[in-house]
């Protein structure tokens, strides 16, 4: 039974993956590199360390690649962080989470800013214990280091006594290389297929689905 609730953020709690996947498809094309944005979907819940390399050539990412990245910051704050909203049912999940006494921590690649943003959009700013944000990380997710991260913030806590819920497949494979189990979600778009594959130990639509069927993976 988990004793810490960690949760990803971007498709996880908020809906923000496509709104993600459309700024960075603007940065490219505006530095000359025109992208789907659908291949590009595949690839958000990487930080931009693991993502720009998927898409841009060594050459480009050394002329380019931290221009680009501003802008794609910049872009998306302007144009798209304003439609965020959150999933349905996570206020409501997290303050479950409290009643039960559970830890609660965010584990994000977003910037340490767009998370406090979120956090208020969720309507979770007084329910969580503990946050980390890229700013934390030297590597983005699959690599583990945002879970070592919080982990050591949860006064290091055993990861067996841990619980990781996530949207893609990258949370999975992060989470288990820190020794952490993940519950996925499918409301960030990644396919039950995939989150399987990757290590999720269940699957669950949305924060509201995992509300109302709370007593079939508490005990996990």
């Amino acid at each position: 039974m988990p004793q810490a609730i960690i949760f990803d953020v971007d498709g996880t709690l908020v809906d923000s993956v496509d709104l993600h996947a459309r700024s960075w498809q603007d940065a490219f094309r505006d530095f000359g590199h025109d992208i789907d944005a659908q291949a590009i979907r595949g690839h958000i819940g990487k930080g931009r360390d693991q993502l720009m390399p998927v898409f841009l050539s060594k050459d480009d990412l050394d002329r380019q690649g931290e221009a680009i990245a501003a802008h794609r910051s910049a872009l998306f704050k302007e144009r798209y962080l304003p439609l965020v909203t959150a999933f349905p049912g996570v206020r409501d999940l997290f303050q479950r989470l409290r009643q039960d006494r559970r830890t609660i921590a965010l584990a994000s690649s977003a910037k340490d800013d767009e998370l406090h943003i979120y956090k208020r959009i969720a309507g979770i700013e007084d329910l969580t214990d503990a946050q980390t944000s890229s700013e934390d990380a030297e590597r983005s997710k699959p690599h583990p280091d945002i879970f070592h991260a919080v982990l050591t913030r949860l006064n290091g806590i055993d990861p067996r006594a841990a619980i990781v819920v996530g949207d893609t497949p990258y949370d999975a494979e992060a989470a288990g290389k820190a020794g952490l189990r993940t519950i996925g979600v499918l409301c960030g778009g990644f396919a039950e297929k995939d989150l399987r594959e990757a290590g999720c130990v269940a699957i669950y639509q949305d924060p509201a689905d995992m509300l109302r069927r709370y007593a079939d993976w508490i005990g996990l």
